[in-house]
């Protein structure tokens, strides 16, 4: 079963209660919350009280998406929050096995994110840590940008490497019905999606039009 995760990166900022309690009724899985720190990525988004600030107004799953550098002096903030996802950048850190131990025993899923030039290989040592891995189809750091084919392939590898695991594959970036047929044919089984959702206000259509 494909699960969709609308990505409040594209939601408006001001009516955020709103927005989330929309996205419950118009059958969203999840909430993926992009936390961006103007280092890691070139963009500022939200903290942890935000993300603490919207937590009652929804039971679906909170899948924190950690663009930042040094996310080791973060988990324990958003794990307070409210977070039930805890995803960390591959590239962010030398101490993936620590960080993802961390996450879990918080109480929260530890998930692995990849950039496009990020190869697969880094995942080898770490899969009985990880509960979801996410697959950047596009740059990250903006919303809105076109999808990268290149990084199929490596959705497909990767959904080989977790035969047998009970891991999550999550794409993100340039996501609409024809770049997700791709990304579910490729193995992913759950789909971020900002711009696609967001764009005419019909948040439940354009969710059933990506599943």
């Amino acid at each position: 079963m494909v699960q969709i995760a609308p990505s409040i990166l594209s939601a408006d900022f001001g009516n955020l209660e709103s927005e989330i309690r929309k996205l419950d009724q118009a059958g969203a899985d999840m909430i993926h919350i992009d936390v961006m720190d103007g280092h890691f990525v070139p963009n500022l988004t939200i903290g942890a009280p935000v993300v603490k600030s919207l937590r009652p107004h929804t039971e679906l799953p909170f899948d924190v998406h950690l663009m930042v550098d040094n996310p080791d002096s973060m988990v324990a903030w958003f794990a307070d929050a409210g977070a039930d996802i805890i995803t960390i950048h591959a590239e962010s850190t030398p101490h993936l096995d620590r960080t993802l131990s961390f996450i879990r025993s918080l109480g929260c899923k530890a998930g692995i994110s990849l950039t496009p030039s990020t190869p697969e290989d880094v995942l080898s040592y770490v899969l009985d840590k990880v509960d979801l891995i996410l697959v950047m189809t596009v740059n990250p750091g903006f919303g809105g940008q076109k999808f990268i084919p290149s990084q199929l392939g490596k959705i497909s590898r990767i959904k080989e490497m977790c035969a047998g695991r009970d891991i999550l594959l999550e794409v993100d970036g340039g996501i609409n019905p024809l770049t997700a047929a791709e990304c579910i044919a490729a193995g992913a089984n759950v789909l971020v999606a900002g711009t696609s959702i967001f764009a005419n206000g019909d948040y439940a259509k354009n969710i059933e039009a990506l599943r």
